[in-house]
C-alpha cells in the first residue's frame, strides 16, 4: 500500500514544484490617488490566456466611493480592454504579441475623497485554466487531474524556454548587425583621420615651400 502511494506522492511533488515556477498569478493591492494613474504591467509571450479580477476595497476608505476606469493596452499600444464607472470587472483574453502588457487604473467620478485602494489579481497561463470544469469535462480527478496540471506546466515551461531562446536569437543578431556598424565606422573614421592628416601634411609643405623655408 505504502510502495503503491509513494510514486502517486512524488507525481503531486513534481507538478507542485512545475507550478511553483511558473510566474502565473499576481495579486496586488493598487493605491489609487484622487488625480493620476496607477499601471501594472508584465512581459507576455504570444498565445498565452490572461485572466484578471479587479474590486476596490471600500474597508480602507469607507467615506468615500468612488468609482475608477481601466485600461489596458497591448505592446504595439492596442486596447484589449476598457471600463468606466466600475466597481468591480473582469479582463479576458489570449495575446497575440510579445512584450509587455499594461493595465492602468483611475478614479474617473466626482466623488474622489482622499483615493481608494483596488485589488488586481492577474492571472496567466495555466493559472487561468479553469480546473475544475476541466476535471469535470474530462471526468478527471486526483493523480489524473495532477498529472495534467503537471503536463500543462511542462508544456508552458518549454514555451518559456522556446520564447527566451528566440528572444536570445534576436537580441544577439541585433548585437552583431550593432557591433558590424561600429566596426564599420571605427574604419571610417580611421580612414577620414590618415586623409585629414595627409591634406594638412601637404598644406603645412606647400605653406613652408612658399615662404622658402625648406
Amino acid at each position: 500500500m505504502a510502495a503503491s502511494a509513494f510514486p502517486a506522492l512524488l507525481l503531486l511533488l513534481a507538478a507542485a514544484a512545475a507550478l511553483l515556477v511558473l510566474p502565473g498569478t499576481e495579486a496586488v493591492w493598487l493605491d489609487l490617488p484622487p488625480t493620476g494613474t496607477k499601471c501594472v504591467s508584465e512581459e507576455i509571450q504570444p498565445n498565452v490566456v490572461v485572466l484578471a479580477d479587479y474590486a476596490i476595497m471600500y474597508d480602507s476608505h469607507p467615506t468615500a466611493h468612488p468609482t475608477v476606469a481601466v485600461k489596458v493596452t497591448s505592446p504595439y499600444g492596442n486596447t484589449v480592454h476598457h471600463n468606466e464607472n466600475a466597481t468591480t470587472g473582469q479582463f479576458a483574453f489570449t495575446t497575440s504579441e510579445a512584450g509587455n502588457y499594461l493595465a492602468c487604473f483611475w478614479i474617473d467620478s466626482a466623488e474622489k475623497g482622499s483615493g481608494t485602494t483596488l485589488n488586481l489579481d492577474w492571472k496567466i497561463g495555466i493559472a487561468a485554466k479553469d480546473w475544475d470544469t476541466v476535471a469535470k469535462k474530462e471526468k478527471l480527478e486526483g493523480v489524473e487531474l495532477e498529472l495534467r496540471k503537471l503536463e500543462a506546466a511542462v508544456e508552458s515551461i518549454h514555451n518559456n524556454l522556446l520564447y527566451l531562446k528566440a528572444r536570445e536569437a534576436e537580441m544577439r543578431t541585433v548585437s552583431e548587425k550593432t557591433n558590424a556598424r561600429v566596426a564599420w565606422f571605427s574604419i571610417l573614421s580611421l580612414g577620414v583621420c590618415i586623409v585629414v592628416s595627409v591634406l594638412q601634411l601637404w598644406h603645412l609643405q606647400g605653406f613652408f615651400r612658399k615662404k622658402k623655408l625648406i
